[in-house]
């Protein structure tokens, strides 16, 4: 049997605000995973995301050091481009940095990119009405 995708892991610096901000966008993560080095979410399908603190990852590789400059991003798909708006004007009115304001993207969709607590891209995308 080939290896399957099972797990997307986020290694975060403060699980609080980066829960927080996951769940604006409805993953559902218990409050009580806020104090917690480590928390699981299952997305269905045999998926998971998954989030360590900084500490966790360090406990058993020292020399772990946080990332520079993009490398991935999650992608949250929405039901319409108003939903990418709001959500979008939502996490920025939150506090949250907007990284790419929603826009009409040539491939068919209204994109936009907010970095969740980390500098993480978290697009947010919905079909162009045709």
């Amino acid at each position: 049997m080939a290896p399957r995708l099972s797990v997307v892991e986020l290694v975060v610096a403060d699980m609080a605000a980066t829960l927080a901000f996951y769940r604006r966008l409805g993953i559902d993560a218990p409050p009580e995973a806020d104090g917690q080095p480590h928390v699981e979410v299952d997305l269905g399908g045999g998926l998971r995301l998954a989030f360590d603190t900084e500490a966790t990852i360090r406990s058993f590789d020292p020399s772990w050091t946080p990332p520079t400059g993009h490398r991935g991003a999650l992608a949250f798909a929405c039901d319409s481009p108003a939903e990418v708006d709001a959500t979008y004007a939502a996490l920025v009115d939150a506090g949250y940095h907007g990284e790419l304001k929603p826009w009409d993207a040539f491939w068919g969709q209204r994109y936009a990119t907010v970095q969740d607590p980390d500098g993480g891209s978290v697009d947010l995308f919905a079909p162009l009405p045709t």
